[in-house]
């Protein structure tokens, strides 16, 4: 099933997400394929569960975007624990169509989360992938790329959003 993504504007993309209690259930499998199949069809190579409108604390990453068998990931209970060098990057959200920003992060990122079966884990991303991991579990903690911008930039783009509300267009 694909979810519509939820947009700036909706209040579960600005609240902490719900940690997941329960794993390996069938429920948890079909929402992570359904998490995969919506993030695909939006085009986008991350997806938080708050994004289709979910609190939970569940995101998935593919950075190849379907095309390479083994890149995706699924993170439950996400948490950064480490991060090294610096990279600045054009960012954008699936959430916030339309709009891009250079937004600086750390260039090697290391984050423990678990998988569908409640295991542990860690990994190391570099570049895009690290970019990916930070992106989605701000996503879970209630905070967006444009919370990572100048205060200017940010009132920027939410009165645009604004703008597009009344028109009938967000």
């Amino acid at each position: 099933m694909i979810y519509p993504i939820v947009k700036l504007g909706d209040p579960v993309l600005e609240a902490d997400a719900e940690a997941v209690k329960e794993f390996d259930t069938p429920e948890l499998h079909k929402l992570v394929d359904d998490m995969f199949e919506s993030m695909y069809a939006a085009h986008g190579v991350g997806l938080a569960a708050p994004q289709i409108g979910i609190g939970k604390r569940i995101a998935v990453i593919d950075t190849a975007a379907g095309q390479e068998a083994g890149e995706k990931l699924v993170l439950i209970n996400p948490e950064v624990v480490g991060r090294d060098g610096l990279q600045t990057g054009e960012e954008g959200c699936l959430s916030i169509p339309g709009f891009r920003e250079q937004v600086s992060c750390p260039q090697k990122v290391t984050i423990r989360a678990q998988n569908v079966k409640g295991e542990w884990f860690e990994k190391t991303g570099e570049g895009l992938l690290a970019r990916a991991f930070l992106h989605e579990t701000d996503h879970l903690r209630g905070k967006l790329y444009i919370h990572r911008v100048s205060a200017l930039k940010r009132d920027l783009i939410r009165r645009k959003v604004k703008k597009l509300q009344k028109a009938g267009e967000w």
